[in-house]
């Protein structure tokens, strides 16, 4: 039992000490991306702690199971791991950590359809605001612009995705600011960033007491944002994307004594007065380090193996 012992371990000091050391870092403002990368592999180191611990106790408990993880295995390499000693805790950890897995696929599966639900109405409700003249057809644009006294621009994800834009937007930006907070948008599209949301809050929703997925979810939604103001600034410039911020956001209180979203005015000061990046370098350096978290539990694994075969 100590191999899944010691996975479940990782996993445990790493579901807590993760998320301490990322929020308390002032670099994942400045690397967006990385950090967003280093989330993603600590989320899976995580997982992967947990699906091979689930293996091996099962392999323990169950005959049939260990049959068919072992089968292509090598001779002495079962009986490193000595199985047949794990005693009668093998059987209900596994179980445990079965209908863990099983209710993160439930979770998962519910976040996916109730976006699409989401957006299934919101596309609904796109079209009874912008209907279709009596004999046009379909252009499928990609940019819809809506009658709206409040300025608001969105992207709906999608098979067919689109930019939603209100007039009161289009008054209220100038060219270049639009043409940021379009690239703002794109970026989102084209990193999939809807994804990722969804992945972090089925997650979170399912396991709301394991830290790293509640941190995970709230810094993927703050991450994102970042990811595509960056996008956006590199190619109209940081003042651009900052002024259309304010523009859009001004009528809604947050950049008042007691702002109620305080996440607008500290991207506005991030864009403003920006911090130094990692050279190209390090930023390589760290995305190979991330790359190895979710190999350490495999490494755990295969070590009584690796010690038979040696």
């Amino acid at each position: 039992m100590m191999v899944p012992l010691a996975l479940l371990a990782l996993g445990a000091v790493a579901a807590a000490l993760a998320p301490r050391m990322l929020t308390r870092s002032d670099w994942p403002d400045r690397e967006p991306v990385l950090a967003l990368w280093v989330w993603q592999c600590v989320v899976v180191g995580v997982i992967m702690c947990c699906a091979l611990a689930m293996s091996l106790s099962a392999a323990a408990a169950w005959e049939a199971v260990r049959g068919n993880i072992f089968a292509p295995a090598p001779n002495g390499v079962m009986e490193a791991y000595a199985l047949t000693a794990y005693g009668p805790w093998a059987a209900p950890v596994a179980v445990v950590l079965a209908c863990g897995a099983v209710w993160t696929v439930v979770m998962l599966t519910r976040e996916v359809r109730g976006s699409r639900a989401q957006r299934k109405q919101r596309r609904a409700d796109l079209l009874v605001r912008s209907p279709q003249l009596p004999g046009e057809e379909s252009s499928g644009n990609r940019l819809v612009v809506l009658e709206g006294d409040r300025p608001d621009a969105w992207w709906l994800p999608g098979t067919a995705p689109q930019l939603v834009i209100t007039t009161a937007a289009l008054r209220r930006l100038n060219k270049r600011q639009l043409d940021a907070v379009l690239a703002h948008e794109e970026g989102h599209a084209h990193a999939r960033h809807h994804w990722l949301l969804n992945a972090s809050s089925a997650l979170a929703g399912g396991f709301p007491q394991v830290p790293v997925f509640a941190a995970f979810r709230d810094q993927v939604h703050r991450l994102v944002e970042l990811a595509a103001d960056d996008v956006a600034s590199r190619r109209f410039g940081r003042l651009a994307i900052a002024l259309a911020l304010v523009e859009l956001n001004e009528e809604r209180g947050v950049f008042g004594p007691c702002p109620g979203v305080a996440e607008v005015p500290r991207r506005v000061n991030r864009l403003l007065a920006p911090g130094q990046r990692f050279t190209t370098a390090r930023r390589w350096r760290m995305t190979a380090a991330a790359a190895l978290v979710p190999v350490v539990p495999v490494l755990v694994t295969l070590l009584p193996a690796l010690r038979a075969l040696g």
